[in-house]
Parts: structure tokens; sequence; C-alpha cells
């Protein structure tokens, strides 16, 4: 099946067209990434890193081909830029055993940074729907699951299996907090996930599925004031459906309709605080850059 087919499938719509194949034009470090791989991978030389960086993009294209594994999205420290970072890196220090939930994570490039920066390896865990990214993640930063011990939870988010609920938690767990290490399901960790990070997660799914999804993220987050879901992903100034690329329509929220979503649907109504906000970002990885294309970037904070 094409690039073009498979992603047509992902978001449900007729085949038909043709889209670009890898394209090693699109790669670009930025300093802190750059600084980053360098000090994970060992590799020092910039034209070394690339080929190595683009080995494993090729490998993982043939995984999934997501558009943001074409756009090299995933050498791109997303989480490190996010408005809630410092309060994120800050639970780490002050929660004892603050459960950190990579959600989507890929190759876990985000999940690694904040362990770089300084939040407590025994304390987090990832999830993504097709494992073989996450292994991948061993091969692009050279460890092993021996040297990188951080548990990792293969599942559809939308599955009752891997989150066995859709109602948040208002009073804390009354049973002891499980270890990490001995997870198959996310669905023990619910009402005490300290932070969960998503992004380039939820515009993958539907108007409905997104719900669904923030249900299941809501179920997980612990009671506690200060935890926090947050993260980024396609949104628009008005909530709608959009063709995010000719014949391919995905829905994305508005910064008002994405908190309504959690204020109102999600959350008993007072009982946390959203922040969301567009920022206009640049495609060169489309054939039509025409569009104004905007990353909605957002938190839900309990209050």
């Amino acid at each position: 099946m094409s690039y073009f087919a498979t992603i047509l499938k992902l978001f449900g719509v007729p085949t038909g067209i043709t889209l670009p194949v890898l394209n090693a034009d699109l790669y670009s470090l930025g300093e802190e990434e750059s600084a980053f791989f360098k000090s994970q991978t060992g590799i020092a030389d910039d034209e070394e890193l690339k080929k190595h960086i683009l080995t494993v993009q090729d490998k993982a294209y043939k995984v999934y081909p997501y558009p943001c594994i074409r756009r090299f999205a995933f050498t791109k420290l997303k989480i490190s830029r996010h408005p809630a970072y410092q309060q994120f890196l800050q639970l780490g220090k002050t929660c004892e055993r603050g459960v950190f939930l990579d959600i989507g994570c890929c190759v876990g490039n985000d999940a690694r940074k904040a362990i770089a920066d300084g939040y407590p390896m025994r304390n987090v865990i990832a999830s993504d729907l097709r494992p073989e990214f996450w292994n991948l993640g061993h091969e692009l930063f050279k460890s092993t699951p021996q040297t990188f011990p951080v548990p990792f939870i293969p599942g559809n988010a939308l599955e009752s299996t891997l989150i066995g609920s859709t109602e948040p938690r208002y009073s804390p767990p009354s049973s002891p907090a499980p270890e990490l290490s001995s997870l198959t399901s996310l669905t023990p960790l619910l009402g005490r996930v300290s932070a969960i990070h998503a992004s380039a997660f939820f515009h993958v799914f539907n108007e409905a599925e997104q719900f669904q999804v923030a249900q299941r993220l809501g179920a997980l987050l612990s009671t506690e004031p200060g935890s926090v879901i947050f993260g980024s992903h396609e949104g628009r100034p008005e909530s709608g459906t959009r063709e995010y690329i000719p014949g391919v329509r995905m829905f994305c929220h508005s910064p008002e309709s994405w908190r309504e979503l959690w204020e109102e649907r999600i959350f008993k109504k007072g009982s946390v605080k959203v922040d969301a906000q567009l920022e206009q970002v640049a495609r060169s990885d489309l054939s039509s850059t025409s569009e104004v294309h905007y990353l909605l970037v957002w938190s839900v904070t309990r209050l």
C-alpha cells in the first residue's frame, strides 16, 4: 500500500492521490535538538548523526507512514518548549510517586528529554499503539531496555484493554500504588497519574474519538491539585473539519471548543483549569504551503 493510501485509510477517506516519499531535505536539527541527540547517542559528528537518524526514520516509516515521521517531528523536543514544562518538572521534584505518562510516545524522544532534565526515571511510563516505534527508540538513542528501563505499554487509547474507565476520579485511590514495571495496561493507574503528555496525538482521531480519548486520559489523572495533562496538536481558529492535505480531512478543535471539552464535558465544572492557544506553524513538508497551519498548545490542570 502506498504512503498516501495508508494515510487515507488512517483518516477514513477514499484513495486515489499520491503523496511524496521520504525527503532528506526536510531534516533539520535546531541547536537544542542537536545537543540533545549528541548527548544521548554519543555521536558528535553532524553528518554521522544525520545518517543515523535517517536510517531510523526509514525503518519507522515502514512501520507506519505517519506524516510526523516524514517531517522528522520525532527529532523535535516538543515537550521542553511547552508552556507547562517547568510546572511539569516541578511535579517530578515535589511528588515522590508523581507518575508521568507519555502517551502516543512514538520513539520516546519527549520522555527521554524529560528524564534528561530531571524527571525521575523510576516514575516514567510510556505508551503507543505500535511497540515497534518504542523499540526503534532504543536503536535511535543507542539504549537497551536494561540501560533505559522505562516501562512501555502498547495499546489503543480508545479501548478499555488499555485504559479501563472513562470517569475522572475526585478522591484519591485507597489501594497502594502499583510498581510501574509490573503493569500490562494503564488501568491500575486510574486516578494516579500526576502528568500526562500527549503531543501530535489527538488530531489522528475524529471528533467523537477525541472526546473518548479525553475521557480516558481524564480518568487517569491524579486528584492532587496541580496534576496536569498537556500537549499540542493540529488546531484552528474555529473548530471543525479541515482539509489537512488534498483529499484528507481532519477534525480540529479551536481553543474555545478545547476548553469547553475539558472544563464542561470531561471534568466537573470548576475542577480543572484549561489553557489553550494557537501557534501558527510553517509546514514545508506539504505540497501546498499557502494554507495557514496552526498548532493548538494546551494544558489541563487540576484545581
